[in-house]
């Protein structure tokens, strides 16, 4: 790689996709790539290159988690289908080892998950010490599909935002680092992703025919999303948010912002807890 990371990115990507409070998401440019002067080989050619040093990072949590440390680390993937969050998951998550992740989609709540509150199944789910948690979608859809369908009162649904901000505020002062990510993929681009799914037999699988419904209440989505960044970007738990209708960038964007995260927990690899030399001899010795 010719070029360094720092003259790659003019702005770090958890600097450039931040959210500010009061930005006008309707405005978001999709396609773009905020922060990055590259190009998109040179971006594929990093996200290689940051591969390594998250395999790495990610070992030494994984490590510390066995020998009784307390950190973890939380990566929540929020956006509507076809934003590339399975993508995400596979290209950026598929790097590391996979015996320290903990994975979790949360779709429609079964009926057990029901007869508890909306964070039961939330908590039952976050990871343990030493591992990479992974939420595809997340608790912020009670604020969101709820919102959107109409599935609560106005009253009782508005209530959540405190509550989510003061469950995260929790779990990060538990021990987790959180990075929660919106992926934003264009009216345009996601139709284009739908109809490859149409297309293609081997995606038919992928397709659900409730997404025209979703694609109808767009603006309702954007409103509702509009809300949750705004409340719900906190200093334990800011929101990044991604323009996603580049596949490549998006990838790029959350590899950049899940290494700063590991980066951040600053962990050695844990000394060990007996007398190497002793044990070198005893090994010789066999």
């Amino acid at each position: 790689m010719a070029k360094t990371p720092e003259q790659l990115w003019k702005t770090p990507a958890d600097e450039a996709l931040r959210w500010v409070r009061g930005t006008d998401l309707s405005a978001l440019d999709q396609a773009a790539t905020p922060g990055w002067r590259g190009s998109r080989a040179e971006g594929e050619e990093l996200m290689a290159v940051r591969g390594h040093e998250l395999a790495d990072l990610q070992e030494r949590l994984f490590a510390h988690g066995r020998t009784g440390g307390d950190r973890s680390v939380l990566l929540v993937l929020q956006g509507l289908d076809t934003s590339g969050k399975g993508g995400i998951v596979q290209h950026v998550v598929g790097m590391v080892d996979p015996q320290g992740v903990m994975h979790r989609g949360f779709g429609v709540p079964t009926e057990e998950e029901r007869e508890h509150g909306y964070l039961w199944r939330i908590r039952n789910a976050l990871p343990v010490p030493g591992y990479v948690g992974v939420f595809d979608r997340s608790h912020h859809e009670q604020v969101l599909v709820v919102r959107v369908n109409r599935l609560e009162p106005v009253k009782t649904w508005r209530r959540h935002y405190r509550e989510l901000n003061e469950f995260e505020a929790e779990v990060a002062a538990s021990g987790t680092a959180i990075v929660k990510v919106a992926l934003v993929v264009s009216a345009d681009e996601q139709k284009k992703r739908l109809a490859k799914r149409l297309d293609r037999p081997d995606k038919h699988w992928k397709y659900n025919p409730n997404d025209i419904d979703v694609r109808l209440k767009l603006p309702e989505y954007v409103a509702a999303y509009q809300e949750m960044l705004d409340r719900t970007s906190t200093k334990e738990a800011p929101w990044y948010v991604v323009p996603a209708d580049r596949k490549w960038y998006s990838r790029l964007a959350v590899t950049e912002l899940l290494t700063g995260a590991l980066r951040s927990l600053d962990l050695g690899w844990p000394p060990a807890s007996f007398d190497v030399a002793a044990e070198k001899a005893r090994l010789a010795a066999t």
